[in-house]
Order: structure tokens, then sequence, then C-alpha cells
């Protein structure tokens, strides 16, 4: 199985810079949350803070699938 290359707290600075906000925390997970400035639509998305070599890519697709990113699976497949 293939692993990533990002710890947990690079996967929470990514999402924080695409205005997501840490909301919660239990244990290795942490819960953020962005409200689209427009239309007003509220995602929610768990991350666990793992090391590097602990998370799978379906972890990255389901962390992907919470952000609404629809077409994560396509973008990996041309990737590889």
């Amino acid at each position: 199985m293939a692993y990533a290359d990002f710890d947990g707290r690079e996967r929470v600075k990514a999402l924080r810079s695409k205005r997501y906000k840490p909301i919660d925390r239990t244990g290795s997970h942490v819960k953020l949350r962005s409200e689209h400035p427009e239309t007003g639509e509220v995602r929610i998305v768990t991350v666990p803070l793992t090391d590097a070599d602990h998370i799978s890519q379906d972890t990255y697709r389901s962390i992907a699938e919470q952000c609404g990113a629809a077409d994560f699976g396509e973008r990996v497949a041309r990737n590889c």
C-alpha cells in the first residue's frame, strides 16, 4: 500500500492555508471547519496527526472527499 510523505502537522497547515480553522481535537485527530464565503457551505474535516509513514492513500482520499474534492481519484490516477 502506498503511503504519503506528509506528517499530520503539515496536513493541518495546508488546510489552514485554505481557510480551515481547528475546532476540536480528540486524541490524535484534529477537526477543522471551513465556511465558503459566498455560499455559506460548511465543511468539517477530520485529520489524523500521525507520522508521515502511517497514513495511506485511502485516508488522503477520505480527507479530500471531506474537503469536497470530487475529482481527487482522477487526479491521483493521472499523477501516478
